[in-house]
């Protein structure tokens, strides 16, 4: 079972695409934030992130899930506004495949 962060530091929703078999309970349990696609998969609204609200909720969709495919964890800090790490470009070579 995926684990599931502690309360109140602020979490985002993911899905596994390869584990979802599109059976979508989780957007019958959480429709506020998750809608499916013409096939049944699952589409999570913006960036994923949960609020404090629908904490609970989506908890129990993370647990529900047949195919363990949706998890939550930690929402992770990202460069603010014009700080320099912010201006910075991405590392040369960064997301690139080696053969």
């Amino acid at each position: 079972m995926p684990e599931i962060p502690a309360h109140g530091r602020g979490t985002r929703l993911r899905v596994s695409p390869i584990a979802c078999s599109g059976h979508g309970v989780c957007a019958e349990l959480l429709p506020e934030l998750i809608t499916l696609d013409e096939w049944g998969y699952p589409l999570i609204a913006a960036d994923g992130t949960v609020p404090a609200r629908l904490d609970r909720t989506a908890r129990r969709a993370v647990t529900n899930c047949p195919a363990l495919a949706l998890s939550m964890h930690p929402a992770e800090p990202g460069p603010r506004g014009n700080s320099e790490e912010a201006q910075r470009p991405a590392a040369e070579g960064s997301g690139r495949l080696r053969t």
